[in-house]
This record gives structure tokens, C-alpha cells and sequence, in this order.
């Protein structure tokens, strides 16, 4: 979630997207309502819908998603695999585990999710799909590393989308606090990796706080 909403580009030119895209969905617009009011992290607008757009596009039929939250972008890939599809996403938090729980039952997407409790690291080399699509938005120190342990299981041509690379601008420019100091410096080493994996064609959009998209070609 960005800071504020000329964090990536001018504020003539946020403003004006933001008031192209209304959340017209009132369960959507709760759970952003909730992220907001209680101080949950969760993809930005315009980023979940890129999402969702990008499964729906690829046809991806499973989707693995780490960094769940309240289960807002799950939400989206939920809506885009179908009937037939399965998004499994991972989160540590009980509390955030039984809100988005709850969330994606009134959403009547719940049989299309699979939660998986626990830190990623540990989840996803337990895991045994292989995945259409990949997307990456929890703890910024830990991205190389849940990168290398997901990309095995993604097919080839399947897509790769990372949230928050551009850190509200800190990852260009200078660092606004010392309690970002070390996940700013870990998305600028990230995103060097990101961009030069021999196994992805990747570039860094700057879409929301910065999207990472890439395909696996080998």
C-alpha cells in the first residue's frame, strides 16, 4: 500500500486515476475501509485489479499468493481462476487467517482458496502444485528468498508479480526513517536480482508502489 497517492507518480496524475477507478464492489470497498481503519497492508487498487487481469489473461487455473492478509487480492485471483481453479495463499497471522476467512465466505469464494498457516519459507517448500501465477507482497527482507523457493514451482510461461518495489519511492531516493532502513535496502538488492534473473523476463512497472512483472522462459 503506497504512503500516499502521488508516492510513484504526480498528484494531478493519481488524483485523476483514482477517481477513474471507484471501487464499485461494497465488499471490496469494506475490506479496503477495514485495511484502512485498522492499519492492514494489503495490494492497492489499481495492483489487485492488475492481478486479477493477468490470471484471467494467462487463464491461470492455480495461483499461489504470499502475503495474504485479510485476503483482498485473494479475492481477486479467487474471482479470476473460476470454478474449477484453486488460489493458495499463506499468512502467519490467526487474525488475519480468520478475518479473511470470513471475507472470502461472503465473497462465495471460500471453496477456491486454500490458507495455508505459517511463514512462507516454511510453506511454500511443503507445497505441491504447480502454479500458473505467482504473487509476492509480504515481508520485503524475505522476497529473494521466497522467489527462489516459488519459481521451481511455476510452469513455464507462467507469470511473476511483486508488489511494493519501488517502496514509496525510498528505493530511488533517500530512506524517510530508520525503521525502513533495512527493507529498502533489501528491495534495491531484490530488484536488481529481480531484473536479471537468467530464468525471468522481468521489468519493474510503476503501477500502485511499484510492480515487479515477469514470465518464466526457462
Amino acid at each position: 500500500m503506497k504512503a500516499r497517492i502521488d508516492a510513484i507518480i504526480q498528484r494531478d496524475q493519481a488524483e485523476y486515476l483514482e477517481q477513474l477507478m471507484p471501487q464499485t464492489d461494497p465488499l471490496l470497498r469494506e475490506l479496503e475501509e477495514y485495511g484502512a481503519q485498522h492499519g492492514v497492508p494489503s495490494a492497492d487498487r489499481e495492483v489487485a485489479l492488475f492481478v486479477e487481469i493477468t490470471a484471467r489473461a494467462i487463464k491461470a487455473k492455480r495461483a499461489l499468493e504470499i502475503g495474504m492478509a485479510i485476503g483482498y487480492t485473494s479475492i481477486h485471483l479467487a474471482r479470476a481462476v473460476g470454478d474449477d481453479g484453486l488460489v493458495v495463499t499463506i499468512d502467519p497471522s490467526d487474525e488475519m487467517i480468520k478475518a479473511a476467512d470470513g471475507y472470502m465466505k461472503r465473497a462465495g469464494l471460500r471453496d477456491r482458496v486454500r490458507i495455508e498457516r505459517g511463514k512462507a519459507l516454511d510453506v511454500i517448500p511443503r507445497l505441491k502444485e504447480t502454479f500458473d501465477l505467482l504473487f509476492i507482497d509480504a515481508l520485503k527482507e524475505e522476497y529473494a528468498d521466497y522467489l527462489k523457493l516459488a519459481l521451481p514451482k511455476l510452469r513455464g510461461g507462467g507469470v511473476v508479480i511483486v508488489d511494493n518495489l519501488l517502496w514509496g519511492g525510498q528505493v530511488a531516493g533517500e530512506i524517510r526513517s530508520a525503521d525502513q532502513e533495512s527493507s529498502t535496502n533489501a528491495l534495491r538488492e531484490f530488484n536488481k536480482y529481480f531484473v536479471n534473473h537468467p530464468k525471468l523476463r522481468a521489468e519493474i512497472l510503476s503501477v500502485g508502489d511499484g510492480l515487479g512483472y515477469a514470465v518464466k522462459v526457462s
